[in-house]
């Protein structure tokens, strides 16, 4: 459709319906836009999507979630086949490329982008590509791809932009061989060593594709452990593992100098250490995608980090426009995104007074092996002065780990000692971000049901993963006196 068609259909709609052209128009088409515009749509509202890019999913189908766990997938796939003597008898291991393991990844956005399309298209959301910003808190002008602009108005408006990786001013990421977490899946070359410069979620889960590649894998981490923000032990247990298999961990460390050459990366610390690597990995932080929305048209300001303040509606400064997803920071999580999305929907339709995300969102990290948690920590619960227990379950322990060759991990549990309600569980090893969910189900529920003593009085399929939940009852219910 040109653009002349598209201010055509625009006016005809002003002029036939209301005021406006659409009841809500969402920008962006990551897991928060589309969570606002499918509830919405189906609630009988007029919507429409802006896309900055050529295809809809944003930046979580495109470079982020799924992309980084499709490459995870595969070269787990390939540590599993390495480490099994039933399949790999010669002395020689099997190997892949970055590029290969880059095929099936582009098959999974592929096939990610043409279902998502097909939710917009069932539900007559009209999608317009190109770069959105704010004329006033109810018109849009939109930068199209042949350079044309149009102007597009609504009632309500949705800014669900997303995030980018950040990108420092000292740092060159012109230079061939200097990445962030988009623009490495543009790798061409076969890096036998990198550098990954931030430890925190993406970091870590990059260092487990690339050891698993077989590249040497420094990793700095600018803080003093391994993702403080998840449960000592099993973060104490990943770090343990990134050694053993030959990731170096460099903590509290910062950069002070960056330099590319013809076939790599030097790069000096602060401490004085100096390395080269054949790349570098640049993973330290994200920044909202609101530089080129013209907020100052609204009178509205992000912070530092390009990230939105909203109300517990979503609701940003304007009484009209609401913010979902990463472009409004903690939890920056696809899941998250989602569910604040269909939550802002709710409120914009009147539907909800309440309506909030659940108070213990599980987090899964994708490293190799996987580590997963939902509610408190066993630091939180201290400082809160909560008494509580803990009932722990190692893998190795489990049949269907043993059937499976993936003894590494474990499960841990911890209840409060009086109650027995509940209050987080923690998972380190293979399908951890599966497995939590049994836990995080029980959680949710009220009064007695919510006990550890569930996983004794329930029957599980035998053998299973889930079992770990019986034995770290029984383990956690022999401490009590």
């Amino acid at each position: 459709m040109t653009a002349k068609s598209k201010r055509t259909e625009a006016k005809v709609t002003t002029t036939s319906t209301t005021k406006y052209d659409y009841d809500v128009i969402v920008i962006g088409t990551g897991p928060g836009g589309e969570g606002a515009a499918m509830n919405l749509t189906k609630a009988g509202k007029k919507v429409a999507v802006i896309e900055k890019h050529s295809q809809v999913g944003g930046g979580c189908t495109h470079w982020g979630t799924i992309p980084s766990k499709a490459l995870r997938h595969s070269v787990s796939r390939l540590v599993e086949y390495n480490s099994n003597p039933l399949f790999n008898r010669s002395e020689k291991a099997a190997t892949l490329t970055f590029h290969d393991i880059l095929q099936h990844t582009t098959k999974v956005i592929s096939d990610q982008v043409r279902l998502r399309a097909g939710f917009y298209n069932r539900n007559s959301v009209k999608i317009y590509h190109g770069s959105a910003s704010f004329i006033d808190k109810n018109t849009l002008s939109i930068q199209t791809p042949d350079g044309s602009i149009d102007q597009l108005t609504a009632e309500k408006i949705v800014i669900a932009s997303g995030s980018r990786p950040y990108r420092p001013h000292d740092v060159d990421f012109n230079h061939p061989r200097v990445y962030d977490s988009d623009t490495i899946l543009s790798l061409k070359h076969d890096p036998k060593s990198i550098i990954i410069y931030g430890a925190g979620v993406i970091g870590c889960e990059y260092a487990s594709i690339f050891r698993g590649l077989g590249c040497k894998v420094d990793l700095i981490n600018t803080r003093d452990r391994l993702l403080s923000f998840m449960d000592a032990e099993m973060t104490d247990s990943l770090s343990y593992h990134f050694w053993n298999s030959g990731i170096v961990i460099r903590h509290g460390e910062e950069y002070d100098k960056i330099e590319g050459t013809e076939d790599g990366v030097i790069m000096t610390l602060k401490s004085g250490k100096r390395m080269k690597a054949d790349c570098l990995l640049f993973a330290n932080g994200r920044t909202g995608n609101t530089d080129s929305l013209k907020l100052e048209n609204l009178d509205v300001k992000a912070n530092s980090r390009g990230s939105l303040g909203v109300n517990k509606n979503y609701r940003t400064e304007v009484d009209n426009i609401f913010a979902v997803g990463d472009v409004i920071g903690y939890p920056s999580l696809a899941s998250a995104a989602y569910d604040q999305g269909r939550i802002a929907a709710d409120y914009m339709l009147n539907i909800a007074n309440e309506g909030q995300l659940i108070e213990d969102i599980p987090t899964g990290i994708y490293t190799i092996p996987e580590m997963s948690s939902v509610g408190k920590t066993e630091l939180e619960l201290t400082a809160k002065k909560i008494p509580y227990e803990v009932g722990r379950a190692s893998f190795k322990h489990l049949a269907r780990a043993q059937i499976g060759a993936s003894a590494v991990g474990s499960l841990k549990i911890l209840f409060h000692c009086e109650t027995k309600e509940i209050l987080g569980i923690h998972c380190f090893g293979e399908r951890s971000a599966e497995i939590v969910h049994i836990g995080q189900a029980i959680m949710q529920q009220k009064g007695a049901a919510n006990t550890i003593e569930y996983f004794v009085r329930t029957t599980f399929n035998y053998p299973t993963m889930a079992e770990a939940y019986r034995v770290a009852a029984l383990n956690g219910l022999n401490r009590l006196f």
